[in-house]
């Protein structure tokens, strides 16, 4: 019989692993204590909040899989940044490439030979034939859903129940009892959601068709996976059936390739053989340094130059003045060129069927009620017996207090996982002890959940 995690227990061991967090980071709560007086919440950045620890962990250093804090005290890092790091802290071939182009200017809103070098890679790694620069996946699919609608000239967009893509407005919707409306948490949406954006579950054909069927929805803007809720695998043929109702309704397919780029080098779409029509991507494509892509095929590039006014180009709501700089094409060309690369991707993938093998049989052990389930290289473990079909069944298996203390357990033992859920994703330099460390702390940390 599964077992039943106690509440009591559980209260008390976060109590303790509280303790043991404010002893060991003195450095840390000296300098959190200063921060709240010019910091709001005593944070640059508002989700820096959201860490298991009584107060964040202050980083002095990171290089490849391992970061330090100002305590002197050296992590695991399985977080990465949220993807943005999944290249490894500050690759050497990405750190180069920054530093030469420091010394050459950082933007100059003219192309630099590196932009056309970027623009072939992108090319080759997804098959898209033409693409744009912007600076953050957000951005990028932003631009990408304006694009959408223009060329569609269509009011909607669809997306799925609890997905993310960036700070998008339209994306922040949910289903609460099949009824659509703002996410949780939703700070000052401009209008409700629901006035510019359909939602349904994944994986629910019979929802997509309906959705799609009334000819109003200018794109589809999907992960390939869900990764932000859980990693949620499609069903078997669902992105043929995608693909083919987009087409029949003349919808467009745009595929945030933002985590999913995890898949390989070309990410879920090369892997998988996807044929969107748009392709979004950020984060980790600059070794760290802020910078995103998203890419048009044939059609839709057409169907934009035929839509294009030159005269408003720099007031159409698309691109930036810091938009496509030299230095982020620099990072981009670095870390494509020679830090993501196929590479990489036979040393991580490996380690993260590792991780997976090992909380596995960790779960099976203890016979907990849980699911660990694999994309690339990432991994993730979710209080429910099996792995989620669609948002709303992973959210409805959330536990913030369970979630709390297995961040705080592992952080208080050396390992930084992703703060938002049970994410961990491997960097180049990790190696086969560092995965097997987590099995050891993820074994002591169920064992004194269940006494």
């Amino acid at each position: 019989m599964p077992v039943t995690i106690s509440r009591a227990r559980l209260k008390a061991l976060l109590a303790q692993e509280d303790d043991l967090f404010i002893k060991n980071h003195p450095k840390s709560k000296e300098l959190f204590e200063r921060a709240k007086a010019s910091l709001l919440n005593g944070v640059p950045m508002n989700w820096m909040v959201r860490w298991a620890s009584p107060f964040p962990v202050f980083v002095e250093s990171a290089s490849g899989a391992h970061f330090v804090d100002v305590d002197r005290r050296k992590y695991l890092d399985l977080c990465l940044g949220d993807t943005g790091a999944m290249t490894g802290h500050a690759p050497q071939a990405t750190v180069d490439a920054i530093s030469e182009q420091v010394r050459k200017g950082l933007t100059y809103m003219l192309p630099t030979e590196n932009a056309i070098w970027v623009g072939e890679e992108l090319k080759r790694r997804f098959g898209l034939p033409y693409w744009q620069i912007a600076m953050t996946a957000t951005d990028a699919n932003r631009f990408a859903i304006r694009l959408a609608r223009q060329i569609t000239k269509r009011p909607l967009i669809l997306v799925f129940n609890w997905c993310y893509h960036g700070t998008v407005d339209e994306t922040f919707i949910t289903l609460n009892n099949g009824a659509a409306g703002p996410r949780p948490g939703n700070i000052g949406p401009a209008v409700n959601p629901a006035v510019t954006t359909r939602v349904i579950e994944f994986n629910d054909l019979p929802a997509l068709e309906a959705a799609l069927e009334p000819r109003d929805v200018a794109c589809v803007l999907a992960e390939p996976a869900m990764t932000n809720i859980g990693i949620i695998h499609p069903d078997p043929g669902y992105h043929d059936a995608l693909r083919e109702m987009a087409r029949r309704t003349g919808t467009l397919v745009i595929i945030d390739e933002t985590h999913t780029i995890c898949a390989g080098p070309g990410g879920y779409t090369k892997a998988h053989n996807l044929q969107p029509d748009m392709l979004t991507i950020g984060k980790p494509i600059a070794g760290g340094f802020p910078a995103a892509a998203y890419g048009f095929n044939e059609e839709v590039a057409e169907r934009i130059n035929a839509n294009t006014d030159r005269d408003n180009a720099d007031v159409g709501g698309i691109g930036g003045t810091l938009s496509s700089n030299a230095l982020a094409l620099a990072a981009i060309r670095a870390t494509l060129g020679s830090v993501l690369t196929q590479e990489a991707y036979d040393h991580t993938i490996p380690l993260a069927e590792r991780f997976t093998d090992g909380v596995r049989s960790v779960i099976e052990e203890y016979e907990l009620p849980w699911n660990v389930t694999r994309l690339g290289c990432r991994a993730e473990y979710w209080f429910r017996p099996t792995p989620a079909r669609n948002g709303g069944e992973a959210a409805s298996a959330t536990d913030s207090d369970l979630d709390r203390f297995m961040h705080l357990f592992a952080l208080n033992r050396g390992i930084l996982m992703t703060p938002f859920h049970n994410m961990a994703l491997i960097a180049p330099g990790a190696t086969e002890a560092d995965i097997d460390y987590h099995t050891q702390v993820f074994r002591e940390a169920v064992k004194a959940l269940v006494g």
